[in-house]
């Protein structure tokens, strides 16, 4: 059996969920524009492990999204999530943010897109299946009137997450469909981070660092 406890604070969203094999027990996050990961990481670890009736040593790893997203939000994340894996002598796991975002959309026909907001009219983006099996890998852009055009053409499209309300403001196409409002969230974290532990899929805890992707590129 596997308790982990996983971490996401890529986004405005302060996230944290603990879980057996995969099973969420418990999910605390708040999603402020005024980024509280720093006031409201550890007070909602406390609280999943008190509420589960866990203690930190009960822990058998972290989890943690690793990005692209927020770079101080990233950095406090992984911070907190090395602490834990040094302070218990426990594994770290490193999951991809975007994946975990377009699993909130698994099953839904046609392509996941989730894209995260990052500056100006510049999101980081990657392209799924329904199944969640990647198309085109995490990369930053710089959004046009020709991005994605050419995954429209064969259906529908799912755009989703902050960087969405950007793209609706540039892109038009009757294959496009907006979901706003979906942030990164621990909760879909829980069944990944259980089966990259089986795999023993582990991080160096020394040296892993968040996936900032702070390299954009344009049209030419």
């Amino acid at each position: 059996m596997a308790l982990i406890l996983n971490l996401e604070t890529a986004s405005t969203n302060c996230s944290v969920s603990l879980a057996l094999d995969g099973r969420l027990l418990a999910l605390r996050e708040e999603n402020s524009p005024g980024y509280s990961h720093s006031e409201q990481l550890h007070p909602f670890i406390e609280e999943l492990l008190r509420e589960a009736g866990k203690a930190f040593t009960d822990l058998d790893a972290i989890a943690v999204s690793k990005g692209p997203g927020s770079y101080t939000g990233l950095r406090i994340g992984v911070s907190a999530a090395k602490g834990l894996c040094y302070a218990q002598d426990i594994p770290l796991l490193a999951l991809p943010t975007l994946r975990s975002m377009a699993l909130q959309l698994q099953g839904k026909e046609g392509l996941l897109i989730p894209v995260l907001d990052a500056r100006r009219m510049e999101v980081y983006s990657a392209v799924y299946s329904n199944d969640l099996k990647e198309i085109r890998a995490t990369k930053a852009e710089i959004i046009s009137p020709e991005s994605f055009a050419q995954y429209l053409a064969s259906g529908n499209v799912h755009l989703l997450g902050s960087g969405a309300k950007k793209c609706r403001e540039i892109l038009r196409h009757p294959n496009l469909v907006f979901h706003e409002a979906i942030v990164p969230s621990a909760r879909e974290m829980a069944g990944p981070s259980y089966e990259m532990y089986k795999a023993k899929t582990f991080e160096d805890t020394a040296y892993f660092e968040p996936y900032y992707l702070k390299d954009f590129m344009g049209k030419p």
